[in-house]
């Protein structure tokens, strides 16, 4: 039996501390049941018991240098015992440094950042600069997208997450998404595309790698499909659009490349950015501008401001995460095991009949499941759950792997420091915990 170090809490006692006196997201308080963490390194977490968990989701979407990176902690103490806090208005040397570097890396001629304190404060702020700059105040949205839980970024958001905060910010005008999961009846791989221009799929030569096949065996249009972004930078154009993209959880090498834009060499007139810019170990965002967007506020007021705005200790935290990307060869790292994801979703789809659709890019990936192909029918009815999902997810937790699971889908998303053989443990758990999902198909 593995106990705790004398004098420390025990996972009981630091879950029922945390239930009783703080309140957590995106959930009915009564049903949290939180794994307590003592300590975390590389790929893994460790309960105050220590037994190990492997972190298949980077958290958030976010620690993708791993967790527990010395350098990292290095530069936020040095940082720290030299200068903890400045109000905004001040300039500091560790700010101006990580606005140098990040212009160095944003696509084309980004090369202006606003610094905030995560994502959704980046969406906040992308949305005051563009109506600034434009005097429009419409922002166009995709239907499904999720852009954070502030309120102008709930708003934006598409999903039923959105439903319980609203009414939000006026303005807003939602497109269709790209993907066709679920549709009744999906266009088959051979038939000339519509009007909305797309290219026929072109299976699984396709350079943005696995294309889930459809409820009838058909190869279905990767998301988005060819053209689309570039598509979307010229209607932009043509209407005198800015063009945003939300890279909060896209960008820092998650995809094989600094930047998800960057696989279709598009620029955005603003980017929001998050997560993987300090890999979450201290709280920074921002929100990255073209310089004729940048040069319009030399002379004109911009009315937006927060308090911990350039925080001298997450720039730090930023700055040597940046070091860690290119010293460690992260990015290229998670372009090289794109294709190895791939080569493990595609054995679970083939292994597993309540797999419906597999796809990644880079280590951005996911996992659908469905009680049925043919029809196609999600594992979950639309922004549910259910026993079968709840069961995957206790198989995945007793097998000592943390990740995501939403709706019908399980996430994998590790962090880009992980190796192959990290990488094939926990796809070997997730192998046995569909054997849970399967029964429900095969029955």
């Amino acid at each position: 039996m593995v106990s705790t170090a004398p004098g420390a809490m025990t996972s009981e006692e630091i879950v029922a501390l945390n239930r009783d006196h703080t309140f957590f997201s995106w959930s009915i308080q009564g049903q949290i049941d939180p794994i307590a963490i003592d300590r975390a390194e590389g790929v893994y977490l460790y309960t105050p018991e220590g037994r190990r968990i492997l972190d298949f989701n980077s958290q958030l979407m976010s620690v993708n240098i791993g967790h527990g990176d010395r350098r990292v902690i290095a530069a936020i103490t040095e940082q720290a015992s030299k200068l903890q806090f400045v109000q905004p208005a001040f300039a500091t040397e560790v700010r101006g440094r990580l606005g140098k570097k990040l212009a160095q890396i944003l696509p084309g001629d980004l090369d202006k950042v606003f610094f905030t304190l995560g994502g959704a404060e980046a969406i906040e702020n992308a949305i005051k600069l563009a109506r600034h700059y434009t005097g429009r105040y419409k922002v166009l949205a995709r239907y499904r997208a999720y852009h954070g839980a502030t309120m102008g970024a709930m708003t934006l958001t598409g999903d039923p997450r959105r439903w319980a905060n609203e009414p939000g910010l006026v303005g807003v005008v939602r497109y269709p998404d790209t993907h066709r999961w679920g549709e009744k009846e999906p266009r088959p791989v051979d038939e000339p595309p519509g009007s909305g221009g797309r290219d026929p799929v072109r299976g699984s030569a396709h350079d943005r790698g696995c294309v889930p096949r459809d409820d009838r065996g058909h190869e279905r249009d990767p998301d988005p499909p060819d053209g689309y972004i570039e598509g979307v930078r010229e209607i932009c154009d043509r209407h005198g659009i800015l063009m945003v993209a939300d890279e909060v959880m896209a960008g820092f090498g998650r995809t094989g490349r600094w930047f998800a834009v960057d696989h279709w060499d598009t620029v955005p007139d603003l980017m929001a950015m998050a997560k993987g810019l300090t890999s979450s170990y201290l709280p920074l965002g921002g929100v990255a501008m073209r310089r004729h967007i940048a040069d319009f506020f030399e002379s004109k007021m911009f009315y937006g401001g927060l308090t911990y705005s350039s925080h001298a200790v997450s720039c730090a935290a930023a700055l040597a995460t940046l070091d860690v990307y290119e010293e460690d060869g992260l990015i290229r790292n998670a372009a090289r095991l794109d294709g190895v994801m791939r080569q493990h979703h595609r054995r679970l789809e083939a292994k597993h009949p309540s797999v419906g659709a597999v796809r990644n890019l880079g280590l951005f990936g996911i996992i659908d499941l469905v009680r049925s192909r043919d029809p196609w029918t999600p594992m979950t009815p639309f922004n549910g759950s259910s026993d079968e999902m709840k069961a995957v997810g206790a198989a995945l937790r007793d097998g000592g792997l943390y990740t995501m699971l939403a709706n019908n889908s399980i996430h994998t998303n590790p962090p880009l420091c992980i190796t192959e053989e990290q990488l094939a443990e926990g796809f070997e758990i997730i192998d046995r915990a569909l054997d849970v999902a399967d029964r429900v198909v095969t029955s």
